[in-house]
């Protein structure tokens, strides 16, 4: 907790003042966490000092909000062309990432509990940079950071703004932003060494190496390539279902007619959405569920007692597969494949249809999905030419995040 305090004391994070009348002052709360490493052993204890977003108020101490997340089609384009070109691929940590943006608002907080000062014990903190919690945490954060590296010469990618490309000449460069985690990838050993040096003067970075664990992603170099994998994360969802002697299942998802949304209210919703909401993420690296992922999520708002069975049919399915996850391999970058499907009137409730579709960058799936359709369609040929549409927009965006930075005949 010392650390925790004296390091926002040192950045000058807030200012103390006697409390002005008629101002909403937010409160201040302890957040204490364990950080493991990849292999799931205990690293350290920390403490954070933040703030609670929640009793801000939208036009007087919060305004716009923005989450720099990058996209997952981004990052395996990306590394897919890091690999087909052998270019060293680097993970970074930027500590303390939200306390580096600047805010635009007047915000008022409480003293943090147990180091309130003696002097002025009534007094509030008047805060003069970001603070975690806040609502526009993210945004100031990302903001101070776009802005700098566009001041080493990288430019931001129309496309994705979490991604930023660095060309002069023949050398080359992309770094994602996922919140305070980094992907730096570049064209040479010396080149990738001075952009991390500019970015450790400007703000507290940590190298981690070669990239091996992002976003509980597994990244496991072999012979060929890459291997992407969420076990771990595929064993807590497990667990947290209750299912670790659970029987698996051959596959995801029954070969018969769709359950209607008939019928009568699941016993525990939360745990229902809970375990949905994780499975969408677990198919980050993970396309064989994708369908049924989607199937079970189209009832978060209403889960019925019988689309339980259907979403422990996943997680049985998860368990027998544990071991998978996503190949990628240096290949050719000169052509975008993209496959698509439709059923049609495939929901019982609705009569909407369903599609899906993947894309390939040369030999690499970078990009997949299933989707029911948000309107009906009068024919099977309708149904398929709205999966054709939605498989041409994703190909479009993906071409021109490919050709902002590199072209395909590179």
């Amino acid at each position: 907790m010392d650390d925790g305090y004296n390091a926002l004391i040192k950045n000058k994070t807030w200012e103390l003042v006697p409390r002005p009348p008629d101002v909403n002052v937010i409160r201040s709360m302890w957040i204490f966490t364990h950080k493991v490493k990849s292999d799931d052993s205990f690293e350290r204890h920390k403490a954070r000092v933040v703030g609670d977003g929640k009793t801000q108020q939208v036009g007087i101490d919060c305004g716009e909000t923005f989450s720099p997340v990058v996209k997952p089609a981004t990052i395996r384009t990306v590394l897919s062309l890091a690999l087909s070109k052998s270019w060293p691929i680097h993970q970074l940590d930027v500590k303390n990432a939200f306390l580096h943006g600047e805010l635009n608002e007047t915000v008022y907080m409480h003293q943090p509990l147990g180091f309130r000062d003696h002097t002025h014990p009534d007094y509030v903190c008047l805060l003069r940079k970001s603070l975690y919690g806040l609502k526009q945490a993210p945004l100031a954060w990302y903001k101070r950071f776009a802005d700098f590296v566009a001041s080493i010469s990288f430019t931001n990618s129309k496309s994705d703004n979490s991604l930023f490309i660095y060309r002069q000449g023949k050398n080359v460069a992309y770094l994602l932003l996922y919140v305070d985690d980094i992907i730096l990838t570049a064209s040479s050993d010396t080149l990738r060494r001075s952009i991390m040096s500019l970015l450790s003067s400007e703000f507290a970075m940590k190298d981690l190496g070669h990239l091996n664990y992002f976003l509980a992603i597994a990244v496991t170099r072999h012979k060929g390539g890459l291997f992407l994998s969420q076990r771990k994360y595929a064993e807590e969802i497990i667990d947290r279902a209750g299912m670790a002697s659970c029987k698996p299942s051959a596959t995801p998802v029954e070969v018969k007619p769709k359950d209607s949304s008939t019928g009568s209210p699941c016993a525990d919703p939360t745990l229902y959405r809970n375990l949905a909401g994780a499975l969408q993420y677990l198919t980050f690296t993970r396309p064989d569920i994708s369908y049924a992922v989607q199937l079970v999520c189209l009832h978060m708002h209403d889960p019925k007692e019988k689309h339980m069975p259907a979403l422990k049919r996943v997680i049985r399915y998860v368990q027998g597969t544990i071991d998978h996850g996503l190949h990628l391999y240096p290949s050719s970058i000169s052509s975008l494949v993209s496959y698509t499907d439709a059923d049609w009137a495939g929901c019982p409730d609705t009569r909407r249809s369903t599609s899906g579709h993947c894309v390939y960058l040369g030999d690499n799936l970078i990009s997949w999905s299933s989707k029911r359709h948000a309107t009906l369609s009068k024919s099977s040929a309708e149904a398929e030419y709205r999966g054709i549409a939605n498989v041409v927009s994703e190909s479009c965006w993906l071409r021109n995040l490919i050709t902002f930075g590199v072209t395909l005949s590179d």
